[in-house]
C-alpha cells in the first residue's frame, strides 16, 4: 500500500477575486470552476483549489513552499512576468536548478523551479549537504 503522490493543493485566501486573477491572470492557471466560497483550477497536472479563508494572518510556513515547475527556456520570461506584475520575491535560490521564490497576494510561499529530483541527486552527490546519504 502506498500513496500516490500530490492529489491536489488547496491554498486558503483573504480576496477569493484577487487569487483568482493571481492564479489565472499572473501565473496562467486554468479555470475548472468557480464558486462563492471558492475556485479549482489546474497547472499542468497539478489540482488547485482557492478556498476563501477567514483567516487574518499571513501564513506560518518557514520554509515550507510549493515549486511550480517551468522549462529552462521559459524561466527568464516567467521571472520577468512576476517582477513586471510586482509579485515580491521571499528568498534567494542556493540550491541547484534555476529558481525564483515569490510570495502570491496572500503570503503564500511559492517557487518557480527549472529541474528534477534526479537533476538536484546528480548535483548533490558532487556537493552533498551536511551528513547527506543517499538510498539507490
Amino acid at each position: 500500500m502506498t500513496l500516490q503522490g500530490l492529489n491536489h493543493l488547496t491554498l486558503a485566501v483573504s480576496d477569493l477575486e484577487r487569487a483568482w486573477q493571481f492564479y489565472c491572470g499572473v501565473l496562467k492557471a486554468r479555470p475548472a470552476a468557480r464558486w462563492a466560497g471558492g475556485g479549482y483550477l489546474t497547472l499542468g497536472e497539478l489540482w488547485l483549489c482557492l478556498s476563501l479563508d477567514d483567516w487574518q494572518g499571513p501564513p506560518r510556513a518557514g520554509y515550507t513552499h510549493y515549486a511550480f515547475g517551468v522549462e529552462a527556456a521559459a524561466f527568464p520570461a516567467w521571472v520577468g512576468r512576476l517582477q513586471a506584475a510586482g509579485v515580491p520575491c521571499w528568498r534567494d535560490n542556493r540550491s541547484e536548478g534555476e529558481s525564483f521564490y515569490f510570495l502570491d497576494p496572500d503570503g503564500h510561499q511559492l517557487e518557480l523551479h527549472v529541474g528534477s529530483l534526479t537533476s538536484r541527486l546528480a548535483a548533490c552527490r558532487i556537493r552533498p549537504y551536511q551528513d547527506m546519504q543517499f538510498f539507490d
